[in-house]
């Protein structure tokens, strides 16, 4: 069995998926670590350096690799990751995809304080970035609700949602 997070960035993808891997023993993959270490190169390295045309497709790549090996895995994606290729397509005839679901609002104030270390944000003003998120949000939406199954992280500890992931799956 894989099991798949997806979401926009800073919904809690990892942390959950971190959890979640301990409470089901099942071993856990962030998508964007596994990048980092494939590529030797921080993703907002591979951005500034090789452009987010390169990474896509190493994204892409990855994910594929992952999701073709036969072992149980419990995979978090990038906020993008969904939207791009033909990766939703490939995550779901592959794996369980869970949507975690963050309002703009939770997403705006976790992103406030970890900017920095996410590329598609870092050069964003604070005073822009709720609006970004909200079109971002927008525009990706459509994917992300192509899941199998939307779990809402608004208001709930990580441990609620696990548990209510375990539940589903």
């Amino acid at each position: 069995m894989k099991i798949v997070l997806i979401g926009y960035m800073a919904s809690g993808k990892s942390v959950v998926g971190k959890l979640l891997s301990s409470k089901m023993n099942i071993d856990f993959v962030d998508l964007d670590a596994y990048i980092e270490n494939q590529e030797k190169m921080s993703i907002a390295n591979i951005f500034s350096k090789k452009g987010e045309i390169y990474f896509r497709k190493v994204e892409s790549l990855y994910l594929d690799q992952l999701l073709k090996v036969d072992k149980n895995y419990i995979i978090s994606t990038g906020g993008g990751t969904p939207c791009y290729g033909n990766n939703l397509k490939e995550i779901k005839s592959s794996a369980i995809s869970i949507y975690l679901k963050a309002s703009i609002n939770v997403i705006y104030n976790r992103l406030l304080h970890e900017s920095e270390q996410r590329p598609i944000v870092s050069e964003i003003p604070k005073n822009k970035l709720e609006e970004f998120i909200a079109k971002h949000l927008f525009e990706r939406r459509s994917f992300y609700e192509q899941s199998n199954f939307t779990v809402d992280v608004n208001d709930k500890t990580i441990d609620e949602i696990v548990t209510e992931i375990r539940q589903l799956v």
